[in-house]
């Protein structure tokens, strides 16, 4: 096995608390603004932490079919978008000749809470017949790299990693050997998270794990 194959970054796409898009997320840093601001996607007047990066002004249906959007979690939206906008970046034309060496490994540390609550509220309210069918396929992690394969052709390589906030690096680290063991020729790698929810909030702040500053 040679590995010495070399491997580089052709692409890149972000959605970010700076912005939506390689060069808006950018310039924000190159700018030095904040992405961290009062947390605007439920009430946290009561949470010890009341700041998060939101990524403001995402509309999936700008990426995503009407009647798909509900069958994803908000985790999956954010890595088809920045899925596409690296492949963009790239120039990489998926196609049936060389689709099986293109592979997708987007990892998340979470998955899809905001559907588990949701769907959580909706079992306590209405009871278990309710709940969606499309619930489990939402918040798995592994349907970010699932849906990124399917709507792009890559049918190489396809994996998923959950290790918290390390997943993207490990996602992007793995992805490199991937193609240096020659498993394949290219990777649509990175990581995807949604979990400024009222749980998710609350778990890592009772964790220690986020500041209670909030200015």
């Amino acid at each position: 096995m040679d590995l010495s194959r070399r491997v580089v970054v052709t692409g890149v796409g972000l959605v970010s608390p700076l912005g939506i898009g390689t060069e808006v997320s950018w310039e924000g840093l190159r700018t030095a603004r904040s992405g961290i601001g009062p947390i605007t996607q439920f009430d946290a007047t009561a949470f010890s932490c009341r700041i998060a990066g939101e990524v403001k002004g995402f509309d999936p249906a700008q990426y995503i079919e009407k009647k798909e959007i509900k069958k994803m979690g908000r985790f999956i939206q954010f890595a088809i978008a920045a899925a596409e906008c690296a492949l963009c970046s790239s120039g990489l034309r998926i196609t049936p000749e060389n689709a099986e060496q293109v592979g997708v490994y987007i990892g998340s540390g979470i998955g899809g809470f905001e559907v588990i609550e949701r769907e959580h509220q909706t079992l306590l309210e209405h009871g278990p017949r309710r709940i969606s069918p499309f619930f489990i396929p939402a918040t798995i992690i592994n349907l970010a790299s699932g849906y990124v394969s399917i709507r792009s052709g890559a049918k190489g390589p396809n994996s998923a990693t959950a290790t918290a906030c390390t997943t993207s690096a490990h996602s992007i680290g793995d992805s490199f050997r991937i193609i240096q063991r020659g498993e394949a020729d290219a990777m649509i790698c990175g990581g995807t998270e949604a979990c400024i929810t009222p749980m998710g909030i609350g778990g890592f702040a009772a964790m220690r794990a986020l500041s209670t500053r909030n200015d």
